[in-house]
């Protein structure tokens, strides 16, 4: 196909193509397949929307049958038996094993749906208008999820001053400062110029920030100063959710519950646009209608997504990923040390960031673009895209993960770093 029809036509918005500039025609688990017919090892895994695998043939055949059957597909917020089996799936299998009591809510197709729902109910159940998040965050490109997250060029998008929102310095950015203190103090000096929030809002791992697993620690204070000052707990579990760090819900690791949880990409099992908010019952204030959206509870992605919770419970899913992550954990342990001293790597089960913040701005990209050109799609993170983020299908082989680790080393090797 000649990617003219792209170039002239499609909006100059797009971006994911600049970086990976072939048309593909097919994908089938961690193999993405372009017209040429060349095979590329997928570490992008659609942003953490294909958890699965791409094509999941068990979650594929549900939709198929679901299809053929004349299943519904469009229902707006009706009750259906489609809707109503991954509601009873998810809180008998996933939810209520762990402990939690949330009611569902279908806000809409993607995270930031999700996220806008919960900020809005938030600032109803609490009557306070502004929310705490970190620095280094991203939750959405609409503008209440956009005032929360803090890359420049996605604000700068937005055309309006974008407010209502205290952002924290993250854990990680001063070791030394400790930031649920600094919390506090804006909570309890009269001088401090902060309202108090609705609710704080973070990641467990901070994705797009750079790949920054939060200390359980942190997580386990921050829930307990949002129980002593009245402020919600918001856990964005959108990109490393649905097993991405082991755990199915990345926040497991700490030991909390939050009040509200975010979620959307692999909820929907296989890509399908797909998004919940949860959020415990004596917060379910809203009145009818007054949040909606045309493709709420969109039914494809009901069977999808509870096809795609079968598998993970059948295949034993997260203790793969816990398996396969520290085969990375220890490949890069092994092997960076051997390319260059100033490469770090961080991570949790099977999200991973290489840091190349120790060497000039564009090191990285051109990593990233010499792994295209070795056949592996990967994608980079953080501040000034500084980090490689090796983000798999959870169901990658072993032999595909290692070769996608061997296309890193080979590809940063090729830049000849010092």
């Amino acid at each position: 196909m000649d990617q003219k029809i792209f170039t002239t036509y499609e909006s100059e918005v797009r971006s994911y193509c600049r970086k990976f500039p072939t048309v593909f025609t097919k994908a089938k688990n961690a193999t993405l397949t372009d017209e040429d017919g060349r095979d590329y090892i997928d570490f992008f895994c659609g942003a953490g929307a294909c958890n699965y695998g791409h094509n999941n043939d068990y979650i594929k055949d549900r939709v198929i049958q679901y299809l053929q059957d004349d299943g519904i597909v469009h229902a707006m917020d009706m009750y259906s038996a489609a809707k109503g089996d991954f509601i009873k799936f998810f809180e008998t299998k996933v939810l209520q094993p762990r402990g939690l009591n949330y009611k569902i809510m279908f806000p809409g197709p993607t995270g930031t749906n999700a996220m806008e729902s919960a900020l809005k109910l938030a600032r109803k159940v609490t009557g306070r208008t502004n929310i705490f998040c970190l620095m280094g965050c991203f939750h959405g490109m609409t503008m209440g999820s956009l005032a929360l997250t803090t890359d420049v060029t996605a604000r700068g998008g937005a055309g309006v001053p974008l407010h209502d929102v205290t952002h924290i310095p993250a854990p990680y950015m001063f070791p030394d400062f400790d930031t649920i203190d600094y919390m506090e103090t804006l909570l309890t000096d009269d001088h401090s110029g902060v309202e108090k929030p609705a609710a704080l809002v973070v990641e467990a791992v901070q994705a797009e920030g750079g790949v920054y697993p939060l200390p359980d620690e942190w997580l386990q204070r921050a829930r307990a100063l949002c129980d002593h000052y009245g402020i919600l707990m918001i856990l964005d579990e959108i990109q490393v959710g649905n097993c991405r760090t082991g755990t199915f819900f990345a926040f497991e690791h700490a030991g909390i519950k939050p009040d509200m949880v975010t979620m959307a990409k692999s909820i929907g099992g296989m890509g399908m646009p797909f998004a919940l908010t949860l959020f415990r019952p004596e917060l379910d204030v809203w009145t009818p209608g007054e949040h909606n959206g045309t493709f709420r509870g969109f039914q494809l992605a009901t069977v999808a997504g509870k096809a795609g919770l079968e598998y993970m419970l059948d295949h034993q899913i997260p203790a793969e990923v816990c398996r396969k992550g520290a085969i990375v954990d220890q490949y890069l342990t092994e092997n960076l040390p051997k390319v260059s001293s100033r490469l770090t790597h961080r991570g949790r089960g099977l999200i991973w960031g290489i840091d190349f913040s120790a060497f000039p701005e564009g090191v990285a990209k051109a990593v990233s673009a010499e792994c295209f050109k070795r056949a592996l799609v990967i994608e980079l993170a953080g501040r000034g895209d500084c980090v490689l983020k090796p983000m798999p299908p959870l169901t990658i082989s072993d032999d595909d993960l290692i070769r996608g680790l061997n296309i890193i080393m080979e590809s940063i090797r090729a830049l000849d770093l010092q």
